[in-house]
Order: C-alpha cells, then structure tokens, then sequence
C-alpha cells in the first residue's frame, strides 16, 4: 500500500519483488523534492486467462506530496498508478502519513480507486471501465478517481536503527489474480513483514501477505547528488606563480622567435601530466592565447583552472591576459579571458570572485591561435569490452551481449577527422530476440524492430567508419558533416547546423540525413532501403537542474512527428531523464505500446571512480523497440560537443576552477 512518506531528493532506487506467483521490478526515482517517479516491471505466472505461461506488464507511477508533515499534521500525498499502461495496476490514492515517538513509529491511512478500491469499498463515485488495454501506452485518464473507494491503512515501527517492523489493512481484492485465475489464495486483508537496512544502499525485506503467501524483497538505492567516491582521489592542482615585478615589462622575448617555441614547448609539456593537450598557441607581448583538449576532467571549469595555474607558473611576466579555449573534435567550442593578476590575487578567494572577473566568448576568440606542429595529424585509440542491453522481450524481459570493441580516430586537419570501430562478441542472447521476418508491419517500414538480426552472424563486425567535418562558420553558429557507416544499422550522410550563443541557455539545430540501411552480416553491404530523414531541434537549459529538448521531423521509417525529452541533470555528470515520440503512424499500426517512450541515463565514471574521467556510461530503458519514431544515430551531434564549454554550463560548476 502507498503512503505520503518521500525519499531523498534525486533519490535513485530498484526494487525487487517476489509473492503470490509475481515478480516486481520498480525503477523509482525522485524528480524533485515532493514529486516521484517509477516504472515497474511485472511477471505474473498461472494468469491462465492471457494465454501466456508468464504475463508480463509494464507501468508507470507517479506521486505528489501535496503537504509536508507538521507537528500538527500528517503528511498528504495524491498518486496514479499504471496511468500510462495497460491499466492492470491503475488506481489512484490519496495517503496521509504521521510520525510519532519521534519518528519511530509511522502511521498511514488512505482512499484508493481502481485496484486501490477494488476491497474495503465505503462508496463509488461514477463509472470506471475495467478492461485491461490491449496495446497500452494511452493515459487512462478516463478511470482516475472513479469507481468504488476503498480504505487501507498501515503502521511502521522502527524498533532498531536497522529494523523496521510493518503491518498493513490493505484494499488490493487482487481479482484478477484470485477470481478471473487461481494464482494464489487470498485470505485476509492484512499483511506483515519485516525490512532490515543492510548497508546505506541495501536493505531486504520478508513478508506474510494476505493470510497465504511469503514474499520477499530487495531494494538498492544511490543519491546522484552525493559522491560515489568521497573526496575523490585526484592530484592536487600547482599554485600560481607570482610574478617578479621586474618581468611585468620585459618585452625582450617577443623579438627572439627560439623563446618563444621554447614557451610554447614547456608549456604543452607541463600540461600533459594534468591530461590536458596544448593544440595551438599565440604569444604577444601583453597576450596568451592557447586551445587545449581535455582528455581528463569533466568538469571543464577545472581544466580551465589547472590550464590558468599552469600558464602563470611558465608564461614569460609580461603577458597579463591568458585566453584559454577549449578544443573538440579540432574545433574551439568556447574560450575564457582571463587577467593573470586577478588570478595572483584571488587564488584563495571563492572560486565566484574569479568567476566575476572572467570574460567568456565564443570558439572564435581563440581561433587566431597558430596551431603546433605536433597536433596533425593525430590518432586516438582505444580496445576494451562492450555490453549491449535489451529490454522487454515477449520470451524474456533482459538480454545482453558482452564482447570486445576497437575504435580509432584519426584527426588530419581542425576539424576533420576520420573515425572507425570494430566489435566482437563473445557472448549474448541478443540474437534471440523475437524480429520480424517481412519489411513491413502493418504497412510500417521495419526501421528498427529487427535489431536482433544485426547481432547474429559472423564476427567481427564493423559497427561504424565514417568522415566528420566540424567547423564553427560564426560565433554563435556550428556546422557538422558526416559520411559513411555511421552506426551498426544504417549508412549515410548527414549534415547538421547549430545555433548556440556563448551566453545563452537555448540552442537550434537543424539537421538533414539521408540513410540507407546496412545488411545484417555487419560489413560493407546495404539493403534494398534508403530513406531521407531530419529534424529541427530546440535545447533549453530550464533551470533547478533540468534540461529540455524538443526534436520535430521525420523519422526513419518515414514517419512525421515530435519527441520530447526532459532530464534531470547533476553538477558531478548524472543525468536521468525521460522521452516520448509521437508520429502521424496510429496507434493501432504502431503496435503494442502505442507510441515510442522511455527513460534514458548518463552515469559518469568519475563519480564511481574518484578521479577524474571524462567518460560515462549512456543507456536507456526502452518499453518496448518499435519502428515508430525511431531516429537515425549520428555520432558527436553538436549539441553535445560544444554545450559544456558554454557560460551556462560551466557556471554551474565553477566552484571547481580552483581543484
């Protein structure tokens, strides 16, 4: 039974689930402070009724704590249940919880409608249909707080700091369980259990539910706001270099053209232990201009402070301005002016008192910079393992392969660059996931229903090989083009334009693609399938650590329509967020689901390391995959490379020029 009790703000937990022939897995996750979120997985055993050994059902909840508990009065909170599903789980509640003996002991009583309603009805309020959808996907508005309201209720007493003791009167009737099947016997409206916390993340529970069945669960749960590592474990940065008040107006080394390659070359060589790569510098008298590639720090600010610190210990005395751009991909996203005496006298200060005095502009500023010889051509390359996921299968809810992948790059100009990688799996069940067999359904294109079929077959196989041409045309404009192979399933070309201001928290794109889809076999081979995609996308910084993108165009099934996204975003590189598409294909020839939809996740090595890292690990939770609204996946969209060294980004983690 739910109550009005919240978690910790940006809480992330998984809960699993085992009682009466049911499996549960729930993601839950705390959007904010008084608004949750979960989806929950189901497999139901003996529901003779659906024709299938195992039922298996996903749905999505969500709760607001309407009032915050007083001393005075309860905690009050509303919710829906499976309100974007099939509606097996839908109902709604209202809970209202109220700690006493100074919180050990909690007390919660509510109204609930639907399944919540279906026991211990006191009185009904209009009609509620109670067939299951048979796609779902639809909000099922129509049902919420209608049909018979039920009562339940429930006390918790924490009779350790680790042991927590429950009973609850639930208004469950579980009648598709129990009256339309014979999954279990349901006895009594009371359930009992115990939770014992493990450890800060782990806690277990053991249950007797409704006078017949045992359950168990268990729960993990992490906080993305705290640190995975505490304290980390990263060098410290160098001290800045006050300068000799003599050297402030010795201009000498300006004329011997030795001294200055000799700057330079120090310079990119004490940078390199802090893994930060000097492609181009300028020295003037009064002026130093550098790009840097940071190929440690995800949080830019901090490359910009170690590059700062570095610059004042090496730069000859004279030079008063240090203009730090960073480099990505060959092309300066966003530079930093900063005045060398400020940073001699605020080294101590409040990272914010630099952070007033920093002057930030576009690429542009530094594009003047005479790039070294040593920059290109350059190659970066890399060899580990891999894991591909695949969710919601009808024969099984988790598939994966694991395998080995190498990638290089080469970069032969600013710019340019030629990019590849090459898989071998070693291991999954991938393959075995249900795919269509014809190149239609119901009159669809199958775009990316077919997945499975490009994880089966001769290994290696090359995954991407394609050319990029980046560029910033103005300061407040970026170009992109790529040709080739520019992802497992589909070749092409694609062009895209983005308009980004330093300073501003939005951003336009327009991108255009033609693809053509790629044999199953993983080499150089296409498919009798081509088909002209594209988008105009707009990004916007909201606020409070949120971020929204809306993409509208058409999709590689030819389709028209929109998808939304909007993220939670963390300082330290977390980001959580969810995404629907809506296309003009219906949802009856979309199929079961309705419209395409999921969660999607950035988790940053880093955080999990303690050092710094500028690589994650990006995945999402798909309900289930269709060819509907799917999207053609283009490596290194703009957006992503030059947003992070942009002033709205980077003042939001500024407190780190100084680490």
């Amino acid at each position: 039974m739910p109550s009005a009790e919240v978690a910790p703000d940006g809480e992330l937990a998984t809960t699993l689930s085992y009682f009466g022939g049911s499996f549960k897995s729930t993601l839950s996750f705390q959007i904010l402070p008084r608004l949750s979120g979960s989806f929950r997985y189901t497999g139901i055993d003996g529901l003779d009724s659906t024709g299938f050994d195992t039922y298996y059902d996903r749905s999505f909840d969500v709760s607001l704590l309407l009032l915050k508990e007083t001393t005075s009065w309860p905690a009050l909170s509303i919710g829906l249940r499976d309100f974007l599903g099939t509606g097996l789980y839908g109902s709604e509640y209202l809970a209202a919880t109220k700690g006493f003996m100074d919180g050990r002991l909690r007390v919660t009583a509510g109204l609930g409608w639907g399944r919540l309603g279906s026991a211990n009805s006191i009185a009904s309020y209009g009609d509620r249909p109670r067939d299951v959808l048979g796609s779902g996907g639809i909000p099922t508005y129509d049902r919420w707080f209608r049909g018979d309201i039920g009562v339940f209720g429930g006390v918790s007493y924490a009779a350790t700091d680790k042991l927590t003791l429950k009973a609850e009167y639930s208004s469950d009737a579980y009648r598709l369980e129990t009256v339309t099947n014979d999954t279990f016997d349901r006895k009594s409206d009371w359930n009992f259990g115990l939770d014992y916390q493990v450890t800060d993340y782990l806690s277990v529970g053991g249950y007797y539910m409704y006078g017949s069945e045992f359950g168990v669960s268990v729960r993990m749960a992490l906080n993305p706001k705290n640190q995975g590592v505490p304290g980390g474990s990263e060098t410290a940065p160098p001290p800045v270099v006050l300068r000799p008040l003599e050297s402030v107006d010795d201009l000498g080394w300006t004329n011997v053209p030795a001294q200055q390659a000799s700057y330079k070359a120090k310079l990119a060589e004490e940078l390199k232990p802090y893994g930060i790569y000097l492609e181009a510098a300028t020295l003037t008298g009064r002026e130093a201009v550098v790009q840097i590639r940071n190929e440690r720090y995800d949080i830019e600010s901090q490359a910009i402070g170690r590059t700062a610190r570095v610059m004042s210990r090496y730069l000859p005395g004279s030079i008063t301005t240090f203009v730090i751009a960073q480099n990505v991909n060959g092309m300066p996203t966003g530079s930093v002016a900063l005045n060398r005496a400020d940073l001699e006298q605020l080294e101590m200060s409040p990272a914010d008192a630099i952070k007033d005095k920093a002057v930030f502009a576009s690429g542009l500023a530094a594009s003047s910079a005479a790039v070294l010889d040593e920059t290109y051509p350059r190659l970066d390359w890399s060899f580990g393992p891999f894991m591909r996921l695949g969710f919601f299968d009808v024969d099984n809810p988790l598939r994966a392969d694991i395998g080995l992948r190498a990638r290089a790059s080469v970069f032969l100009t600013p710019g340019l660059m030629v990019s590849g990688s090459v898989t071998s799996k070693l291991a999954g069940t991938l393959d075995e996931m249900s795919s269509p067999t014809t190149s239609t359904v119901n009159g669809v294109p199958v775009v990316r229903s077919d997945t499975s079929r490009y994880q089966d077959g001769p290994e290696p196989r090359l995954e991407t090989l394609y050319a990029a041409q980046y560029l910033q045309m103005t300061p407040d404009i970026y170009g992109r083009l790529s040709v080739g192979y520019l992802e497992q399933m589909y070749a092409g070309v694609s062009a895209e334009v983005l308009w980004k201001p330093q300073d501003s928290r939005l951003g336009i794109g327009v991108e255009a693609n033609y693809a053509k889809k790629r044999d199953y076999d993983g080499g150089f081979g296409f498919q009798d399938y081509d088909v002209y995609t594209g988008h105009v996308s707009a990004y916007y910084d909201i606020g409070w650590g949120f971020h929204g993108q809306v993409d509208v165009g058409r999709y590689l099934a030819g389709d028209w329509g929109a998808t939304v996204a909007i993220d939670r975003e963390f300082d330290n590189g977390w980001s959580i967020g969810a995404y629907a598409t809506k296309t003009d294909i219906s949802s009856e020839d979309f199929g079961e689901g309705s419209f395409d939809k999921g969660l999607r996740f950035t988790v940053p090595l880093g955080w999990a390391l303690g050092t710094p890292s500028r690589r994650s690990s990006n995945f999402a939770i798909q309900s289930l995959t269709r060819d509907g609204g799917a999207r053609l996946s283009v490596p290194g969209r703009l957006y992503g490379v030059v947003r992070d060294s942009h002033e709205p980004e980077m003042a939001k983690t500024w407190g780190k020029f100084w680490r």
